[in-house]
């Protein structure tokens, strides 16, 4: 019997909720606030209250990939340079939690990846260090500097980046239509090892959404996405602006040749799914472990073993 696509992708979304994982979530919440005092403890005035991000923050969170994510932001005059800032946030956080955790600098974050608890549970938060960019204005504007690693991406002409984390978390704010699109998209990712970063299909889906008139069932609506990613996404005008920095163009941080092999698999996925209904069920999979039967809707499978985490280096909110 043919699939049906609307109320699979229902039951995909469903499975993969976040609250299916709440135990695991206080982990990593409770992680994350000892994170937040210790820092707001060593730096006291230097520092205004970090800020909770990331996909969490955003509601785009599944439960089959993701980590927190901790935005510190410094105040102006709280270090002479913004390397200096990183170095000494990386220091800070090494001497605390190296006995305890893998702690790396990333392009522009900082990992700590706690080692494994009685449980086999690994926690991860990133910490995202920011220094204000116009003096004492950061609780009016928002505005931050983050220093890059330009060893860690592909940002090689300069040590910094200008960007608004409040206004980026605003940008989806209220946009459910959007949020169930781009949750299937990263769920798309990870079961199919794919290497899109969440931000950018973030933005894509709601440019998708802003400028198509996008309607109907789930299936409809992720469709009418895919077709819109495939048609612009290659184009030589096509800007994906961030909402956290006008002057960031998100799309170009696609090589051309990965811009054509997105639109590319947006379009065998869309043909293979029209052929045959059954595919959907490979580009985008139920959460088994939490998967539908008559006795627990939607709770954990019987038999299923407790929920794990993927390895770090699969694992990006």
């Amino acid at each position: 019997m043919a699939t049906d696509k609307n109320e699979h992708l229902k039951e995909v979304l469903e499975t993969n909720k976040m609250s299916h994982v709440d135990d695991l979530l206080d982990k990593y919440k409770e992680k994350r606030t000892k994170i937040k005092e210790a820092l707001e403890a060593n730096y006291k005035e230097k520092i205004y209250s970090p800020l909770n991000s990331g996909s969490y923050a955003k509601h785009t969170a599944v439960n089959i990939k993701f980590d927190l994510d901790l935005v510190a932001p410094f105040k102006k005059e709280s270090f002479g340079t913004l390397e200096e800032m990183f170095d000494d946030v990386f220091d800070f956080i090494s001497d605390k939690y190296g006995s305890e955790a893998n702690v790396r600098k990333q392009k522009v974050s900082i990992g700590i990846e706690f080692f494994a608890d009685a449980d086999g549970d690994v926690i991860s938060v990133d910490v995202v260090p920011g220094r204000e960019l116009n003096k004492d204005q950061y609780n009016d504007d928002n505005k931050l500097n983050l220093y890059v690693n330009s060893k860690y991406g592909v940002i090689e002409e300069k040590a910094y980046m200008q960007t608004n984390i409040q206004a980026q978390i605003n940008h989806i704010k209220n946009r459910e239509n959007e949020r169930k699109i781009i949750r299937l998209l990263k769920i798309w990712r990870t079961t199919n090892s794919e290497d899109y970063k969440s931000f950018f299909l973030e933005l894509i889906s709601i440019k998708a959404f802003d400028n198509e008139d996008i309607s109907g069932s789930l299936w409809d609506k992720l469709r009418a996405v895919m077709e819109y990613i495939r048609d612009n996404v290659t184009l030589d005008n096509f800007t994906l602006v961030d909402p956290g920095n006008s002057g960031n163009n998100v799309a170009d941080t696609l090589e051309s040749w990965q811009k054509e092999n997105l639109s590319t698999k947006m379009d065998n996925m869309i043909d293979r799914i029209e052929d045959n209904s059954d595919n959907i069920k490979i580009y985008f999979p139920i959460n088994d472990d939490f998967k539908d039967d008559d006795e627990d809707k939607y709770g954990v499978k019987e038999g299923a073993s407790t929920f794990s985490i993927p390895s770090r280096d699969q694992r990006f909110g």
